[in-house]
């Protein structure tokens, strides 16, 4: 991964505690409220408040199982994701975000290859596992066009944790899609 950004490029590096404000602002911006409306990613409908706020995501930035990746470009950072080791074989991606503004111009895709070839080289994963909102079937649907599969099971909403949000309704759940990196 390489370390900064010059004119014209772009380049995937871990985030530092200097970056917590701008990952904050990018992933509560393209996930919640009126800004996130911009994109086709919001959850908006389904949940209120913050997404992260910046003592989760120093948390994370610390923590030796786990890493924010950010896409950085000299006007500052597009897009990023978190990844973290679940076992010595799957790891998991999450907070994949990039600015509402730049969503379809390929940087989610570019973020998730990124996320999963740390996730291999980091973590020693041979699969990726994401949760998602159930009811976010175009969200979903970009997934599996990236390989990933419905795997059947759910899991709760986190109802009584809002630093994930507050939800708008009753019965939330997550569906857990799945990815083979490699045998």
């Amino acid at each position: 991964m390489n370390i900064e950004a010059g004119p014209g490029q772009l380049f995937t590096t871990r985030a530092r505690i200097a970056d917590i404000d701008a990952v904050v602002a990018l992933v509560n911006g393209a996930y919640r409220g009126e800004s996130s409306r911009r994109g086709w990613t919001t959850e908006a409908d389904f949940v209120g408040g913050g997404r992260i706020d910046a003592a989760a995501l120093q948390e994370i930035i610390e923590a030796p199982e786990q890493a924010i990746l950010v896409l950085r470009a000299e006007s500052g950072i597009l897009a990023c994701a978190h990844v973290s080791r679940l076992d010595a074989s799957v790891s998991k991606v999450g907070l994949l975000t990039v600015r509402p503004a730049l969503q379809a111009s390929g940087i989610g895709r570019r973020m998730l290859v990124a996320a999963e070839s740390f996730a291999e080289e980091a973590f020693g994963a041979r699969a990726m596992e994401m949760m998602v909102v159930e009811g976010r079937d175009e969200l979903v649907a970009w997934y599996e066009r990236r390989g990933y599969a419905l795997t059947g099971e759910t899991r709760p909403f986190p109802y009584n944790d809002e630093r994930f949000g507050v939800p708008k309704q009753d019965g939330l759940r997550m569906v857990v899609l799945r990815r083979q990196l490699r045998p």
